[in-house]
């Protein structure tokens, strides 16, 4: 695929969406879809060696170079149906995704929920949601509303450069990254504010989940994915932390499942490469 991208927004129903663009339009149709506080230029290693593909990535409502949702917006089912609209615009009525994290959560919504529209969908490090029991409900409601409270009182940090908010991304994310994958997320993820830099992302991203799937929910959206699916998992990734998400998805036999050595965000680091060449592959087999 040629290295170079160019920038595209979606005017869509209710929020306008900004996108980085590869390929060529006779290509495979792919929508990327980027981890929770990531956006579009997650793919910026990978996309350019992806061939015979045309890949729209997302910034996610909220994240990005993308508007950002009224309170109470987000959820992973609003940005599946962000996913829709945006292939309603481009005339698809079938297409692929590429998923990093939540974007892999998100493609497996729509796989699940949506699979006349999937033509497959390759995963990077991510699929089963975080869940909580019906039980904990009030609890999790408890700790968005109070968390939404303050909210006000905050204020956006302001970094004297973009080099200091590169390294605050990397001490204040809960998985390890290395300074030039945070650089690559951090330069479309920076505004101008007060003579500094600060996040353009939306403070609401950071609350708590008013509602999350339950266990028995989660399972059962990834359990009805019968259009072709790989994920890659990687070896220190949020798998790792999840033991009992891995195995889960080791029973599954629809899915078919890369190791690879690297961190959460391996698509950004020095493994970029395997990745790329799995996904190849794979998107390869779906045309």
């Amino acid at each position: 695929m040629e290295h170079a991208s160019h920038e595209v927004r979606f005017n869509l129903p209710s929020v306008e969406v900004a996108a980085k663009v590869w390929g060529k339009p006779d290509g495979l149709p792919v929508i990327g879809l980027h981890g929770w506080l990531d956006n579009a230029a997650t793919f910026d290693l990978i996309a350019p060696e992806l061939n015979g593909v045309y890949l729209i990535a997302l910034d996610l409502p909220g994240h990005g170079l993308s508007d950002h949702l009224p309170a109470g917006g987000y959820s992973l089912w609003q940005q599946a149906a962000t996913v829709l609209q945006v292939a309603e615009s481009m005339g698809w009525e079938r297409f692929a995704l590429l998923g990093h994290s939540m974007g892999a959560i998100i493609s497996g919504i729509l796989s699940a929920s949506m699979p006349e529209r999937i033509i497959g969908a390759a995963l990077i490090d991510g699929l089963v949601p975080i869940t909580s029991e019906a039980e904990d409900t009030p609890a999790q409601m408890t700790r968005f509303l109070k968390a939404t409270l303050a909210t006000s009182k905050k204020r956006k940090p302001i970094y004297v450069s973009p080099e200091k908010a590169t390294t605050a991304r990397i001490l204040g994310g809960n998985m390890p990254l290395t300074r030039a994958a945070a650089s690559c997320l951090v330069e479309r993820g920076l505004m101008p504010e007060q003579g500094g830099w600060t996040w353009r992302t939306d403070p609401q991203l950071m609350l708590p989940s008013a509602l999350r799937f339950t266990r028995t929910q989660a399972r059962a959206i990834v359990e009805a994915i019968r259009t072709p699916t790989c994920l890659v998992v990687a070896s220190e990734g949020i798998f790792a932390k999840r033991p009992e998400a891995t195995a889960f998805i080791e029973q599954l036999q629809s899915i078919q499942i890369h190791r690879v050595e690297g961190g959460h965000h391996l698509h950004l680091e020095e493994p970029a490469k395997q990745v790329a060449t799995i996904i190849d592959s794979f998107f390869n087999d779906l045309a």
